[in-house]
């Protein structure tokens, strides 16, 4: 997934807004306008109201072939037209009407009637008569949501991705510094244009805001294909990241199924190799097609190697447990929790946390964290040792993540 600008919705949404000021200003207007012009527009009213556009068009087009038509009819009959024609998709026409009314207009009407005029031109895809229109608008005081929405819009259409970004950046920091969360949309656009713009390290803190703020799979997705690729993040957490792949619904392929079942079984996870391959199976992406052979032999070497491996990690642990570093012990444990018992597998882990000498001291505290958050009684110790992880070799990475993840996936 690649966040990217999404498509102008607030900033186009003035239609329907535009319709009702101007079936309110019908009758506001109607001092001084003669029945035969008031009558039809009076009607076109009542068409868009049971949204029938064109035959509304029509009336008003009826009400302005009447002789003689005043300054005050002439402004009723504008509102009308512009409401109708952007109602019926006739945005050439509504164009007109708008800068008409736009050209009697001064203060906060007329930043009104700019806003609508922007829109319009976009909708007709003339971006420089719509850029115009809204320097007219912040002109005349209106600073209203779509306006900056249709500016941001702009940017990015014209390729100015670092204009984008400066922008976009702005609006975060922003609501990072008064305490709430970025607008998701702000987000995407600053990601799309750091993106665009080759700064790798910026997209990826973006997708990360992006994930903590709103942590959809997509976005599970798109950051945790990248996450291998930050600097500086060790290949060591290989396995971690396709386990977090998996507790969010993003580990589908066959081959990604093949991959974490056989990991897990090379560093002596002989359960949770097993609880992949089975899901592999429930999924039907594996013990299928022409490879189906090969899946189950994989399979089966699990199910020897998990009894393998519940026989003899008590002496593991042993021997572990005899070694000057607490190295061992942080393994022993992990397997421990993995194949046999997870609170015997937190006991070894902390031992060897307490024993020192770690190659490793971060990545020692995160299995901690795993083990603890595997299951309800020690989940909210996870979550603080999780907490406490900075490491920047991705134990911190992989740890803050753990913290925001739907599911604990074992190991």
């Amino acid at each position: 997934m690649s966040p990217s600008m999404k498509p102008l919705r607030t900033a186009l949404a003035w239609t329907a807004i535009a319709l009702a000021a101007a079936l309110g200003s019908v009758s506001a207007h109607a001092q001084g306008v003669r029945a035969e012009v008031g009558k039809p527009l009076q009607q076109a009213g009542d068409y868009l109201r049971q949204n029938k556009a064109r035959e509304a068009l029509a009336k008003v087009r009826e009400a302005e072939g009447v002789g003689g038509i005043t300054a005050a009819e002439r402004s009723t009959i504008d509102r009308m037209k512009a409401a109708a024609a952007q109602r019926a998709g006739d945005f050439p026409t509504a164009i007109v009407a708008l800068e008409s009314l736009a050209g009697r207009a001064s203060g906060s009407e007329l930043g009104s009637w700019a806003e609508q005029l922007a829109g319009a031109y976009l909708q007709t895809r003339n971006n420089a008569k719509a850029g115009e229109w809204l320097q007219k608008a912040v002109a005349a005081g209106n600073t209203s949501p779509s306006i900056r929405q249709m500016q941001q819009y702009l940017q990015g259409a014209s390729g100015d991705f670092a204009a984008v970004a400066k922008a976009a950046a702005a609006e975060v920091q922003a609501a990072e510094q008064a305490g709430r969360k970025p607008a998701e949309d702000d987000l995407l656009r600053l990601a799309d244009a750091q993106q665009r713009l080759s700064n790798t390290a910026g997209y990826l803190n973006t997708l990360e805001k992006l994930l903590f703020s709103y942590p959809k799979r997509d976005y599970w997705a798109a950051y945790l294909a990248r996450l291998p690729r930050k600097a500086g993040f060790s290949p060591r957490y290989e396995l971690d990241v396709l386990r977090l792949r998996l507790a969010t619904g993003n580990l589908t392929k066959t081959e990604d199924f093949m991959e974490m079942a056989q990991l897990t079984l090379q560093q002596g996870m002989a359960s949770e190799s097993r609880r992949v391959i089975e899901m592999g199976y429930k999924a039907g992406v594996l013990g299928t097609g022409p490879e189906a052979g090969r899946h189950q032999r994989l399979r089966d070497l699990i199910t020897s190697r998990e009894a393998d491996a519940k026989k003899g990690i008590a002496q593991q642990a042993a021997d572990a447990a005899a070694e000057a570093s607490g190295d061992a012990l942080i393994k022993a444990g992990s397997i421990m929790a993995n194949v046999a018992s997870t609170d015997e597998g937190i006991k070894l882990i902390e031992q060897g946390i307490a024993k020192g000498k770690l190659s490793r001291p971060d990545e020692a505290r995160l299995r901690l964290g795993l083990a603890q958050l595997s299951q309800a009684k020690t989940r909210n110790a996870g979550l603080a040792t999780l907490r406490s992880i900075r490491g920047t070799d991705g134990s911190g990475d992989i740890a803050r993540l753990w913290l925001i993840a739907p599911a604990q996936s074992g190991g």
